[in-house]
């Protein structure tokens, strides 16, 4: 194989790989960001992540 193809054959599998993504969290654990808000009695809770 020539130096040039070998080149090329990296490019195309670097290149699969970067479209094929990577997810490394499932998406029945993914987390959903809660904005701040006024609880009662005038108590600010602040935002935070909450897992499904």
């Amino acid at each position: 194989m020539r130096l040039t193809s070998m080149f090329a054959l990296a490019l195309l599998l670097v290149g699969s790989l970067s479209l094929a993504g990577c997810v490394v969290v499932p998406a029945h654990r993914a987390g959903v960001w809660v904005p701040g808000h006024w609880a009662s009695h005038h108590v600010w809770v602040a935002g935070h992540w909450r897992h499904r």
